[in-house]
């Protein structure tokens, strides 16, 4: 195996494309200034997102864009009480590896978020209403057949890890084109599912119907610092040629 190379490396390749320099500095930026981001780029965000694929094309995606500071406002205790459960509990330690200055670093810039969410400039709101199946007894005969019989009670007992995943695969691809078009338009972004904590007062607050379910909570802004190289494992550590 090659020496490892870094994103940044990568990124400066004489033959790469410029999209490869975005996605090796495209950090979790969490530090926004207040100031308001025209409709006009938010717009081209939702955009970019429409454009990411869909499972079986259904795009039966929908984006809730909040802008409003009133409403930014009624969203902040919520914001607080999901990151203070988050840091109370999974976000209590540094991840294996990672050095724990730099994680204080980024606890530190989670709390800011945290303290000035209600001054926040904009929010997406990714969700997914998954249609009901459309089955019928000689196709789950079928597919019973192809599948065989461990398989198909494996699939039985894990349905709503599968529909949770075929849901996401519809969802997540859009929201890494909102991300990077945000990177792309030198606004600052970053995607979290912390909300899901407290999932049902965020849609009470937001009047997303209870049938459709949110898949991110994603601040928007201009960033108060700067973008810079992302810190990821190097390839030939997660690289798995033709087996594991």
């Amino acid at each position: 195996m090659s020496d490892a190379i870094t994103p940044a490396e990568t990124a400066q390749h004489p033959d790469a494309p410029a999209l490869f320099d975005t996605m090796a500095t495209m950090r979790a930026m969490r530090r926004l200034r207040p100031d308001p981001v025209p409709d006009e780029l938010l717009e081209r965000l939702i955009q970019a997102a429409v454009w990411g694929p869909s499972g079986g094309n259904m795009q039966r995606y929908e984006y809730v864009l909040v802008t409003d500071p009133a409403v930014m406002a009624e969203l902040a205790p919520l914001w607080k009480r999901c990151v203070d459960a988050y840091l109370a509990t999974t976000g209590k330690h540094a991840p294996e590896g990672m050095d724990e200055a730099a994680y204080a670093r980024m606890v530190a810039a989670i709390e800011y978020q945290r303290d000035h969410f209600a001054e926040t400039p904009a929010l997406v709101v990714p969700c997914y209403r998954f249609p009901p199946p459309r089955l019928d007894q000689e196709g789950l005969e079928a597919s019973a057949a192809a599948l065989g019989p461990a398989a198909t009670a494996t699939m039985a007992a894990t349905q709503e890890r599968f529909t949770a995943l075929a849901e996401g695969s519809c969802v997540y691809p859009g929201v890494q084109n909102l991300l990077l078009a945000a990177r792309g338009l030198g606004l600052a972004a970053n995607i979290t599912i912390w909300h899901l904590m407290l999932e049902d007062e965020w849609k009470a607050a937001l009047g997303i119907p209870d049938d459709m379910r949110t898949f991110a909570a994603i601040p928007v802004g201009w960033p108060l610092g700067r973008f810079g190289p992302v810190r990821r494992r190097p390839v030939a550590d997660v690289l798995h040629r033709d087996r594991w």
